[in-house]
């Protein structure tokens, strides 16, 4: 009797620990996480087959850990140097339908600006769940790695890069806090004229840097200006962006306006647009380069005044 019942006993534990780790496994195997614009996620796995539906999120991606799930990719994913190997889908005007469908994808991150209405509708009927990717800021940037880990399962790999680019964000904001104000124009294109308003992610890494945007307060995102607008303005910097060939960014175009406070100055500058229009990992290094750039236009600042008489 005696045995019989501790053997009952070792069942009923062998049992009840089972379904502990049953419970567990079940909790563990769905994963929920939250997008950009505040959708739930659900999946039930790890994504192991990615689309990304543009170029930062390529990069995002591969810095949470999750390169090698990515098994299409739009136009200009071209970073790191392994992005350039993923099968193109298309672009942000016409992605191919057949080929996304033959790829079996269980995970479409989309960026919703660089996707249109009907492309995103299209997909949202094959009824794979669609991660919305949108960083306004840029310490929605760590925050990102960190949610895309836990889709794909590489959780570790994307807290330590988000770690790490939250240090760097954190040194960048103290190394540039209580900074003079810089007023600037963010030249984006030159031919028509764009810029981009205060909502947007550039717009906070101008604020980081202690510049204040001349057209934050447009309601578009990405508006067209006019010149005589610009010079109404007169900002102290002007900052033009490239992403390809080498070339001036279409600020020089401002030189024929002497008179113009950024042109008096010498603050007209170039950046890379690859590391600041994408709010992808590499725009903390963007944010650095704007940053040295107005503390330049402070330095031309003060040695203006000493050279007035």
């Amino acid at each position: 009797m005696r045995n019989a019942m501790k053997a009952a006993m070792r069942a009923a534990m062998k049992l009840f620990w089972l379904s502990i780790c049953l419970i567990g496994s079940q909790a563990s195997a769905a994963i929920s996480v939250q997008d950009d614009y505040g959708n739930t996620v659900l999946l039930q796995k790890p994504a192991q087959r990615i689309i990304s539906m543009a170029p930062h999120v390529t990069e995002l991606l591969f810095a949470a850990g999750g390169g090698n799930r990515i098994v299409g990719a739009v136009s200009y994913s071209d970073y790191p140097e392994a992005a350039k190997r993923i099968p193109n889908i298309g672009d942000n005007r016409e992605i191919d339908m057949e080929r996304v469908i033959a790829m079996k994808p269980d995970l479409f991150v989309v960026w919703r600006h660089g996707s249109s209405d009907r492309q995103v509708a299209q997909l949202r009927q094959l009824g794979i769940p669609m991660y919305y990717s949108e960083p306004h800021k840029l310490e929605d940037i760590p925050d990102s790695l960190v949610r895309l880990g836990q889709l794909m399962g590489t959780d570790r790999a994307a807290r330590q890069a988000a770690a790490d680019l939250q240090r760097k964000l954190t040194a960048l904001a103290a190394q540039y806090a209580n900074r003079p104000p810089v007023r600037l124009f963010y030249q984006v294109w030159d031919k028509p004229l764009y810029t981009l308003n205060g909502q947007h992610i550039v717009s906070d890494a101008i604020r980081l840097c202690g510049g204040i945007n001349i057209f934050a307060n447009m309601k578009v995102t990405a508006p067209s200006v006019g010149i005589e607008a610009v010079l109404q303005e007169d900002p102290e910097a002007i900052i033009g962006t490239v992403e390809k060939s080498p070339s001036d960014g279409g600020v020089n175009m401002w030189r024929r306006y002497p008179t113009l406070t950024a042109v008096r100055r010498g603050n007209l500058f170039v950046l890379d647009g690859n590391l600041l229009n994408r709010a992808g990992p590499r725009m903390v290094d963007g944010a650095a380069a704007l940053c040295e750039k107005l503390e330049q236009a402070r330095t031309n600042r003060n040695e203006h005044r000493k050279a007035l008489p």
